[in-house]
């Protein structure tokens, strides 16, 4: 994968995706969630989760009519703690559904939901930060073995403007994700 240095644009865009969507998603849970150390960069291949099986929530983008996806990867076991706590379920009991193998029908629906929720963060974000028209909407959702890059419309090659941070839900551990993006065009900003 090659890489480029992102700018402070970037970096901000990227920062600000991630934090109008944790603070959109804490108010739902009604528990804290951030990610912190964040840092950008633009590439020209797909990024993949490291270690663990992750669930990647594609996002559809329409730049002024032309169409690109872009994915948040987190691992498997922070989207069924925020789908545990999206579906109410108690403290006690999310330790139990982190550990459990697979998802049951309501957890999967839980999560294709948050993919909704990441889809509207991205675009109001992104509606307020460019003049051209430029939507976001939620692509679905696909669960990824370790170290593969998740699966979507893309052109090889292609530049990516690829965002890594460390998610903190409630009082569990960290643990890493990745937001990649099409780049804005630097006329739009």
């Amino acid at each position: 994968m090659s890489t480029s240095v992102s700018t402070p644009e970037d970096t901000r865009l990227i920062e600000e995706i991630l934090a109008r969507l944790t603070a959109d998603l804490s108010m739902i849970m009604d528990r804290d969630m951030s990610v912190e150390g964040c840092s950008t960069e633009r590439a020209d291949s797909r990024p993949a989760g490291a270690g663990e099986i992750h669930i990647s929530f594609r996002l559809k983008f329409d730049l002024g009519g032309t169409e690109r996806f872009g994915y948040l990867l987190m691992p498997l076991p922070a989207a069924k703690t925020i789908a545990g706590y999206f579906m109410m379920i108690p403290d006690e009991q999310i330790e139990v559904l982190r550990q459990e193998g697979g998802l049951d029908a309501p957890t999967k629906d839980a999560i294709l939901e948050i993919g909704n929720f990441m889809g509207s963060a991205c675009d109001a974000v992104l509606a307020s930060s460019f003049s051209s028209n430029v939507t976001v909407r939620a692509a679905g959702c696909q669960g990824v073995r370790a170290d593969v890059r998740p699966a979507f419309p893309y052109e090889e090659g292609s530049e990516l403007l690829v965002g890594r941070g460390q998610l903190r839900v409630h009082t569990f551990d960290p643990c890493g994700v990745i937001l990649m993006i099409p780049p804005p065009d630097p006329g739009e900003g």
